[in-house]
Order: C-alpha cells, then structure tokens, then sequence
C-alpha cells in the first residue's frame, strides 16, 4: 500500500514506550516502516551491520544500544522509533563535548555514561526520531520522544542526553521542550540542474574554475584510473581493499578505526545499490577509494583512504567524482561530511548543522545553555564570513548559494 494511501495514526491513544538492546528484536519490516527510504543511515541495514560487525553493542565500542520504540500497548505496531546509545566516551560523534565533560568532572560530577541519540561514526542530518507516515501529528511524537528520552536518562542515573545531526523540526521540537540547543556547520555542494561538471564549473569564478581543471588534470595525467561503482560492481577485493584505506586513515587521524571490516562486507551485501564507492587503480592494484552512501536526494560522502598519495588525488576521489555522481543521478546535493573549509574553494557551501542536549544537573545545564547561546552567535557570524569566500561568480540571485540561515531566529533562541 503507498504511504498516502496508510490510515492516520491517532497520537491521543495510549502510547507506551520501552528501550531494545538491537534493532533486530524489532526487525527490518516494523524498523523501515517508521526509518523511510530517504535516509540510508537510518534505516534497518545500515544500523542491524553496525551491531551485528561488533562496531557497536560492545563495552570495547563504548556504543550500547539502548533503541526506543514508542508503540499502542505491548503488541502494537511501532509509530515511533529512536536511535539511541548509552555512551561510555563522546568517540565518534563528530558534535565536541569533551570540554564539558572535562568542566563537569573537575566539579566533582560523573559524566559518563551519557545517552546518544544518533547514528554512529556518522555526522549527517537525518530524522532521530523516525516516525510511521500513519503519523498525523508528528511534532506531539517529537516532543514526547523527548520526554521519554529524558524519563529513561533519570532512570538510569546518567548526566545527559544528546541528539546529533536532527532535522531542523526535530531541534526546534526539542527546545521547545526546554533542551539546550546547539548549532554547528558543515560544507555541502548543491545542484542548480546542471547537466555535466562543466556546467558547474561555469558557476564558479575564472580562477576557481582553473583550479579546480588542474587538480583534476593532474590526477588524470598521473595514470590512474578512478572509477565510481555501485550495485553488483563492487567485489568483495573492493571491500577488502578499502578496508585497508579506511584503517590506514583511522590510525593517522584519531588511533584506531572505529568500524570493522565485516561491516562494510556486511552494507556490501545488504544496501549494495545505496553505495557509490570511488575506487582509483594503478594498473591492478587499488591503491585509493572514498565511500558513499545515496539518499533519496542527497550523496553522503563518508570515509576515504589511500596507500598512493598522489597530489590532489583526494580532492578527486572525495569531492569532484561526487559531484560527478549527483549530477548524473540528478541530486539535489553532495554533504560532503564534517569540517574542511578546504571544501568551500572546491563548490561546497557552509549550512547550519543541529544537536540537543539535556542536561540532568541544573547548576551544570544552566552553565552548557549559556555556552550554546554565546556559541550559536559566533556560528551564524561564521557562516555568513564564510559566504565572502564562496568561489561561485558574484550575480544576483546567485542559483549556487547557501541555503537561507534565518539568522534572526536562532540568535533570538
């Protein structure tokens, strides 16, 4: 039956609410029915491959699930579904608490083990409060996930609850609620129908555009090819490989991978035709690769490696083969991950990014509210110095700019 076509779900009848240790004991069917299509991490294959690889649900992780499912009485459908974790570390969340964490325990608080709601080792927005599309008021859903989220954190005695990357609904839900509400930014590129690269690159200014046209001169005159595979295309030697690229990046930048390899054997297997994966070979040996995952209107990029550094040959791999790939499929954008300012001369814009955190000691919720409101000023002040560096042509109306930040509302919060 379409989604139009499902009957309303009357969020006055009695809800209850109870937490699971894997999406497995829901399963895929209840699981996608409230996740959707349109979001890859969300959904049942890309969580069930995170729990059944050991990435997450072991005290080694510090990720244990701790799911809610909000459903009419013990046996009924789920309508409402949360991602959620019980923290041991704030490793892999890409929203920085450390600092907090820091402040509180040297005041003599515990701030571990926190509650995480989000998808792991993934810094992309996306529903985290997935909701069945019967739903026919979804924002008393959010504001009750947000009690219940709360509820279960006094019941467990923990310091927190932090919702990373929500939706912009799902924040202001969760302020409304009386959460403290943080902003980051990002880089993304957005598509203004072009029909090739060309196009794009007819957007930006002269000098940007030679650039960009000698980087990838360079990669192509250096004699490796970089293809984009998906579906039946990728072998398991591409797994296996860019296994071998994934931890060669991990243990440069932050010590140890934080994903298996069966896990990415496992999305191989399961979500083969929601992944592009950028492969670059010399001859036969791959010796490059950057993972991404396709949404309903949107490439997510996500990790990338190499065992050949050749001089821009990242910029092409993670950036310009991406905006290949969406222009083909006709996407609307490329997010292209957290941080990198090196991406706005590269076409990808800044746009404001959302978490929320409560708080259970009010001496220390009071301190983080007025940090994110100091913080959430500098960031809009950030992403509107970062619009003079954008390298597109300067005409009105520019079709390639960031999306509008209602600056006024966020200052006010």
């Amino acid at each position: 039956m379409p989604v139009s076509a499902r009957p309303p779900i009357d969020t006055e009848q009695a809800l209850q609410a109870e937490t699971i240790a894997a999406v497995a004991e829901i399963g895929q069917a209840a699981w996608d029915a409230c996740a959707g299509p349109d979001n890859p991490f969300v959904r049942y294959a890309f969580l069930h491959a995170l729990e059944m690889s050991g990435s997450v649900g072991t005290e080694e992780s510090g990720w244990l699930p701790q799911h809610i499912v909000i459903r009419f009485g013990d046996d009924g459908p789920p309508v409402a579904l949360v991602p959620m974790y019980l923290k041991l570390h704030s490793y892999g969340e890409y929203v920085f608490d450390h600092g907090w964490a820091d402040g509180y325990e040297r005041a003599g608080g515990r701030y571990y083990p926190k509650l995480q709601a989000a998808v792991p080792f993934t810094p992309a927005t996306g529903p985290r409060v997935l909701l069945h599309p019967g739903v026919d008021d979804p924002l008393k859903l959010r504001r009750l996930a947000a009690s219940v989220m709360a509820q279960i954190a006094e019941r467990m005695g923990v310091s927190s609850v932090h919702v990373t990357f929500p939706t912009k609904p799902e924040w202001d839900a969760f302020g409304e609620a009386g959460w403290c509400q943080r902003l980051g930014h990002q880089y993304h590129w957005f598509n203004n129908d072009y029909g090739s690269f060309d196009d794009f690159l007819a957007d930006l200014n002269a000098r940007k555009r030679k650039a960009i046209k000698k980087e990838r001169r360079q990669v192509a005159e250096s004699g490796l090819k970089v293809e984009i595979l998906t579906g039946a295309a990728i072998k398991t030697r591409h797994w296996d490989a860019f296994f071998q690229f994934y931890t060669d990046t991990g243990h440069r930048k932050w010590g140890a991978p934080y994903l298996t390899e069966p896990f990415f054997h496992e999305i191989g297997t399961t979500m083969a035709n929601d992944i592009a994966l950028v492969m670059a070979s010399d001859g036969d040996e791959l010796v490059a690769g950057a993972l991404n995952l396709i949404g309903a209107d949107a490439l997510y990029g996500r990790h990338w490696g190499c065992v050949d550094r050749v001089k821009f040959l990242h910029f092409e791999a993670c950036y310009y083969q991406a905006i290949d790939f969406a222009i083909a499929r006709g996407l609307s954008r490329v997010e292209a991950g957290a941080q990198g300012e090196h991406k706005i001369q590269r076409g990808y814009v800044p746009v404001p990014t959302y978490s929320a955190h409560w708080i259970a000691d009010p001496r220390f919720r009071d301190a983080v509210e007025d940090f994110v409101t100091r913080e959430r000023r500098a960031v809009v002040h950030r992403i509107d110095a970062l619009q003079d560096c954008s390298p597109f042509r300067k005409t009105d109306g520019d079709p390639a700019a960031t999306p509008e930040v209602d600056a006024s509302e966020i200052l006010e919060l």
